[in-house]
Order: C-alpha cells, then structure tokens, then sequence
C-alpha cells in the first residue's frame, strides 16, 4: 500500500487578549491547529504531522474544511509520492490543495493552504527521520545551522499599560537574553510614541537595539513625519509604515528614512514579494524582509519567494520572517536566513522554542529533533495531539 494522508484534521482554537497594535485588538483572535494523518507507522505509532497559521489573520477552518484538506484526501495517494515513492511530496500535494483555485486575490485562501503546508512538512521530515532544517539544507545545498538570530516583539498597547510597564515588559526580554527588542507605535500620537521610545531607549542605553513596528496605520503624510521624528533614534528598523500594498508610499518615505525598514509580512505570494522588491524602494544594503511562509501559502510558496528574493540581487541574510513559530526557526537553521521573529509573552503557546532553549546573546539554537519539533514544546503539543486523537 502507498503512504498516503489518511485524514486532515482542523480546529480552531482561541489566542485572544487584551493587547492592541495601531490597526487592531486581539480581543477575539483564532488560530487553526491542523493534524495531516498519514499511514506510516514508526515506533508503533502513525506518523502525524501538524500544524497553525500565524497570529493576526484569525483561524481558517472553514476554507479548510470545505475546500483544501478535502482535494488531498480525494486525491489518488499515488499522485501526492515524490519520486522514491517512499515519502510524501510537498509540491505535489499543494498543486492538489490548489486545483480549480483561479489565480491573484491571495486573501484568507493563502493562510488556509499555509497551515495545512506546515503540517504537511512536519509529516514529511519525520518521514524521513529528520530534523526539518537539516532535511531542507540536504535538499537545497545549504549549510545547515542550528544557531539563528531571534528578536522579542511585544511592547503592545494595553489598557493602563505606562511608559514603565512597557519598560518593565522591556527588562524582561533584555534578562531572557534578547538583544534586539520590538514595540508598537501608531495607536497614539506621535508625540506620546516620541515619549514611548525615549522611555525605552534610556533602559536599553546602548546595550541593545529597538525596532518599531506601525502595522501599516499610515497613510503617506503621517508615514515621513514619523520618519523624520525617528531618524535620530539610530533604531534596528522602522517596520511596516503604509498598507503593505502600497508600493509607491514604501519607496517614497526612503527618501526621508536613511535607517532601516521593515516589511512584507502581509504579502501573502511570491508575486507580491516581487513587486515589493521591483516597486517598493527597498534597499538590499540595509532593509529586512519580512515574509512569513504560514500565512502565504506555506513552505512550497515561501521557496519561490526567496528564488524572487534571489533574482533581485538580495541575500537570504536580509530575511527576518514574522510569526515567531518553529516552521520559520526551521527554515532560518536550514536555509541560512537572517533570523526569526519572537513571541516571549503573546500568542502562547503558538510561539516559542521547544522546552530548554535558551536564548543567549539574542541566539537560539534548536535541537535535532524530527520534523518541526513541536512534540518538545510541552505546553503546545497537547493542544496539537487533541487534535490527532
């Protein structure tokens, strides 16, 4: 009998809180948690793997249910093998998942194809008997490292949260051993945001950097008097200005912001990835991109981004993916990106490290575990087995 995917489990599972950034509350935020069963069996049990979609674009199950898990299920098992025929093909059964699917109008479709992507590479690295990272690193001819750069994103708005408490949530992440740390601006005006990161600039003295984050809130005017407040700052980077869509204010507010920017998380194909890098006014010297592979489409996708990367003269290093989630640690280790975005305090327990990573000097590095690795985060993988059972 072939291996084949015998079921695709969904179920929506709450990450709400009381946190905002300058365009949304997370009051009533979902995430979908995927099971993709197969029919490979090791150490007496079936090989299972899973999978979520990244915060800020709420749970999928509906497309889920109603259109994706059920093309791979009806596909012939035969059609969804790579060429050994003893794995599953990752490629194979995302062209299954998106037949009949027209192209362009990306949307929620993309974050729906990604979570179930993301399981679909977990079965297939423990398949293997392998770590993701050193399987992508076999398969693509790249130096596998288990060392990746992380950063801590918080500093959200919060009802009754002052310039101390976010400095207090600020020591926090400098004494687990980030060096880079992120907050929000654009909930508030520009001169309480001023007073926000002067506050937090004074605790880090030099001793670390500090990103700013305004989730796409301003329109083009708003956009540079912003770059022009913070020009002195010296920040890490001056993340996501406009909507994500809007080419022409990304290229334009270069002209006023000689740091570094940020940007690309709500790009949601490799078309779009182009046309940022094509139209956006990117620098390759000193920008990140911020592409997460969850909510586009997942991993098979997310390669064609970084051949997009590639092709327009950037270096994988200028990569920093959003999410804060084990897949996107995954492919930094094995593809030699430039780090990973994380969660220390929010959107747990989907964010994080498998259990005893520790971050040092703002580095993790990740065991050699198969697949992903979620099976050794103790506080996810009961939520991901519920699922299986």
């Amino acid at each position: 009998m072939p291996i084949r995917i015998l079921e695709v489990r969904e179920a929506t599972h709450m990450i709400a809180s009381p946190i905002r950034n300058a365009y949304i509350d997370f009051s009533k935020m979902t995430t979908s948690v995927v099971a993709v069963v197969t029919n490979v069996i090791r150490g007496g049990k079936p090989v299972i793997g899973y999978g979520f979609n990244s915060n800020g674009r709420y749970g999928q199950g509906g497309l889920i249910r109603e259109r994706f898990a059920a093309r791979i299920t009806g596909a012939d098992p035969v059609s969804l093998l790579d060429p050994t025929g003893e794995n599953l093909d990752p490629d194979k059964i995302w062209a299954a998942m998106m037949t009949n699917e027209k192209p362009g109008g990306h949307g929620e479709r993309s974050v729906a194809v990604g979570t179930i992507d993301m399981a679909v590479w977990d079965a297939v690295a423990k398949i293997a008997g392998k770590p993701l990272f050193r399987l992508l690193a076999e398969r693509h001819g790249t130096t596998a490292d288990p060392r990746i750069f992380v950063y801590a994103a918080g500093g959200y708005y919060y009802p009754g949260k002052d310039d101390a408490a976010l400095c207090t949530e600020m020591q926090s992440y400098l004494d687990r051993g980030y060096n880079v740390v992120k907050m929000k601006i654009g909930g508030e005006s520009l001169a309480a945001d001023q007073r926000r990161i002067e506050a937090v600039l004074r605790l880090l003295n030099g001793q670390a950097r500090l990103a700013v984050d305004a989730n796409g809130r301003f329109d083009l005017e708003t956009a540079i008097a912003y770059a022009k407040a913070l020009r002195p700052y010296d920040l890490f980077w001056y993340e996501e200005a406009g909507d994500p869509l809007d080419f022409h204010l990304q290229s334009a507010l270069a002209e006023f912001y000689p740091g570094a920017m940020a940007t690309g998380e709500n790009l949601f194909s490799h078309q779009d990835a182009r046309n940022l890098l094509r139209y956006g006014g990117m620098r390759p010297d000193r920008d990140w991109l911020q592409f997460d592979c969850a909510l586009s489409y997942g991993l098979c996708e997310y390669l064609r981004t970084l051949e997009v990367v590639r092709d327009a003269g950037w270096s994988w290093r200028r990569c920093i993916p959003h999410g804060g989630h084990q897949l996107s640690l995954a492919i930094a280790a094995g593809l030699g990106l430039g780090g990973n975005e994380s969660y220390p305090d929010v959107f747990q327990p989907f964010g994080g490290f498998p259990d005893g990573t520790k971050v040092i000097d703002g580095y993790v590095t990740i065991p050699d575990l198969p697949g992903i690795g979620f099976e050794a985060k103790s506080d996810l993988f009961p939520i991901m087995r519920a699922r299986a059972e």
